[in-house]
């Protein structure tokens, strides 16, 4: 919320309206890049990020970061818009939003901070592969094709295209153009860098199309309020369908955990409050009930604008509410303004982006360090961009449990021989049944003609398949005749007695069955 005691001394308030301004100028063109690529009207990335900035950035959660339209959901929202239509993605954005603002008052925010590092990395290196992909065929003004597997097939083609000459290749030398911006952009000088890089790059863009009199194709401009369209009754009965309710639970996982994640890392580039998880949570649902009304972008919290803001200078959430006004008077005064952007510029500006979200030196670093986080990363960059967002980032969770159950699982069989012959097989760690082969073949190498006593005391979890299979072993390892293998079990489960009820007498050693 907005700390008013903070903004006593003009310096304070100074900052905080500098540090506005920054926000406002990198978020223009990631708004209406974001708009153009998700195939809906530009102005509705602006209404979002007035939103973010109007109405989350009044609401308590972070004080520092920024919400607004995102890359990352991009490719979702492309998705939904050609399967659905225009007219149900506010639908499916205002229901996500209230499936927000219930997790969020029923304390679930901080449990997204469960959610393996790996999977959510991989989700975004989709994400970006996706956006790279689709964005390079709008850096040619050229047609997309559908699907992940569909664009990676046509880049040949694409190539040929380019190299043709002719309309195709000028846009797309304006497009890398705008990359080039982008990456020598953080190499200049201080006094240069004071101009956000996303903002000289496609203000270059566009000057240089305006001069040398380029036919490129410019970002369609209808008016801010033409282009609000609320869903009606029809667009929400509309979504019963076992896709839509898919699509729902995407935005409302993949938008929540991206603006989780974006607040623990705004957390740590500050000393200020810290973000609490459950009402930030609340107010992107406040936030995304409100787009949804208005039939426009979701949103998130955006690592790029907050970072922009904390580096800014900011201190208070007032400078994320006054870039949300900035944002509302250059839509509301200067339309025209958005009308001359080629969209290569902004296809440029994406595939920037996206590459920002391709994860390539932390994975090198995971791959040595651990690698089946390394894997699980890549599995579900591959399976978002050759499936869907929401297969991918489901596929990646199911590896992710698979791989900590299988680790948790640690278990070691110790076989002692004792005076006499006689052998003592100790089992000790979490036996279940991911591990049991490895038991079994361990204690079925053990020679069936000397005394074998098998010893449990050593294990801290014993599930219903390992005990099975321990006892039938103990009972068949000797053969027909012989006595068999005698079992210690685990110590006995200490359960608390009721309120009022006398504890039991201690039992013989067990185990409960899982």
């Amino acid at each position: 919320m907005l700390n008013l005691n903070a903004l006593k001394s003009p310096s304070a308030l100074r900052r905080e309206v500098l540090a506005s301004l920054v926000v406002f100028l990198v978020a223009v063109p990631l708004c209406v890049g974001v708009a153009v690529a998700s195939g809906v009207p530009a102005e509705l990335g602006l209404v979002t990020g007035i939103v973010g900035g109007l109405v989350v950035g009044l609401l308590p959660g972070s004080s520092l970061q920024v919400s607004g339209p995102a890359a990352g959901l991009t490719v979702l929202v492309y998705e939904a818009v050609q399967e659905f239509g225009l007219a149900a993605l506010g639908a499916i954005v205002l229901i996500s939003g209230l499936l927000q603002l219930a997790l969020g008052a029923l304390g679930f925010g901080r449990w997204f901070r469960a959610i393996s590092v790996a999977v959510v990395q991989g989700m975004l290196a989709g994400i970006g592969l996706v956006l790279i992909l689709g964005q390079v065929y709008a850096m040619a003004d050229t047609a997309q094709p559908s699907g992940g597997l569909g664009k990676i097939a046509g880049l040949p083609e694409l190539a040929g295209t380019v190299l043709s000459g002719g309309t195709p290749l000028t846009a797309f030398l304006v497009g890398a153009g705008t990359v080039a911006v982008l990456v020598l952009w953080p190499r200049l000088p201080a006094r240069v860098r004071i101009v956000p890089g996303p903002l000289a790059a496609v203000a270059l863009a566009t000057a240089a199309t305006a001069a040398l009199g380029l036919p490129l194709a410019k970002v369609e401009v209808q008016g801010l309020l033409e282009s609000v369209q609320p869903p009606g009754l029809d667009d929400f009965t509309g979504l019963g369908t076992a896709a839509a309710i898919g699509t729902v639970l995407a935005f409302t996982l993949i938008a929540s955990a991206e603006s989780l994640f974006s607040a623990a890392a705004v957390d740590r580039m500050h000393d200020g409050p810290r973000t609490d998880y459950d009402k930030e949570l609340m107010a992107q649902g406040v936030g995304n009930t409100l787009c949804g009304a208005l039939g426009a972008l979701p949103m998130t919290a955006v690592i790029v604008r907050s970072a922009a803001n904390v580096q800014a200078g900011a201190r208070t959430s007032l400078s994320r509410v006054l870039h949300g006004v900035w944002l509302l008077l250059f839509a509301a005064l200067l339309p025209a303004a958005i009308g001359v952007i080629p969209l290569a510029a902004l296809a440029g500006v994406l595939v920037h982006a996206g590459c920002k979200l391709i994860p390539v030196r932390e994975l090198a670093g995971l791959w040595h360090r651990h690698r089946g986080e390394a894997v699980i990363l890549a599995v579900t960059a591959v399976a978002v961009v050759t499936t869907n967002l929401f297969e991918g980032v489901v596929l990646g969770l199911l590896l992710a449990v698979c791989k900590t159950a299988w680790e948790t699982s640690h278990v070691h069989v110790e076989v002692t021989e004792l005076t006499g012959g006689r052998l003592i097989a100790a089992i000790g760690g979490n036996a279940t049944f991911l591990r049991l082969p490895k038991i079994l073949e361990e204690l079925e190498a053990l020679p069936k003609d000397r005394p074998i006593e098998l010893d449990l005391t050593g294990l801290r979890h014993l599930d219903h398949a390992c005990r099975t299979a321990l006892e039938n072993w103990a009972l068949r390892h000797h053969g027909a005749g012989a006595e068999p293998v005698p079992m210690t079990e685990p110590g006995p489960v200490d359960l608390p007695a009721q309120p009022g009820e006398a504890r039991p007498p201690a039992q013989s050693p067990s185990v409960p069955s899982t």
